[in-house]
């Protein structure tokens, strides 16, 4: 069973492999609402969800959101390094990605699904979850939420 509401954000230590940044350390995301979200190469609809992040990456970070994706490997053939980025390289992934080869991040989130999206407050209490093939268009409306709710915080 996934993490459940209300849930701290777990550390995103434990990757084998980070791309498109450094890896990201919990004090890097102190303060600001992060999307998780799991995929994997063998997954169509995950590699089909990725220009939606994209979108969402330069939509919603001005306000602060960090999305970082977890290479989950379903099966053997997924560990290896090159097939994630040609992966990313042809879907043009622009967020941070750790590959998670050991399942050690993935063990933490209790996750057993990709695609899957983790949302947390600027808090870091888990806010949303969702999973599978019609979760790319359910996560937007939570995005915004946490983001309007943020603002309305702030303004307080």
């Amino acid at each position: 069973m996934p993490l459940r509401m209300d849930t701290p954000l777990p550390s995103l230590d434990g990757g084998t492999d980070w791309f498109n940044s450094e890896p990201v350390k919990d004090e890097d995301l102190k303060g600001k609402p992060v999307l998780v979200h799991f995929w994997s190469v063998s997954c169509g609809t995950c590699k089909e969800s990725l220009p939606d992040i994209n979108r969402w990456l330069e939509t919603y970070k001005p306000d602060g959101l960090q999305i970082i994706s977890v290479h989950m490997p379903r099966q053997e053939s997924d560990t290896k390094i090159e097939l994630v980025k040609e992966a990313m390289a042809e879907w043009e992934v622009q967020q941070p990605v750790v590959v998670d080869n050991w399942h050690e991040i993935t063990n933490k989130f209790e996750n057993k699904y990709v695609p899957a999206y983790y949302l947390f407050d600027e808090e870091h209490k888990m806010r949303d979850f969702k999973a599978g093939e019609k979760a790319v268009k359910m996560v937007e409306p939570a995005i915004e939420r946490i983001l309007k709710a943020q603002k309305e915080k702030v303004a307080d």
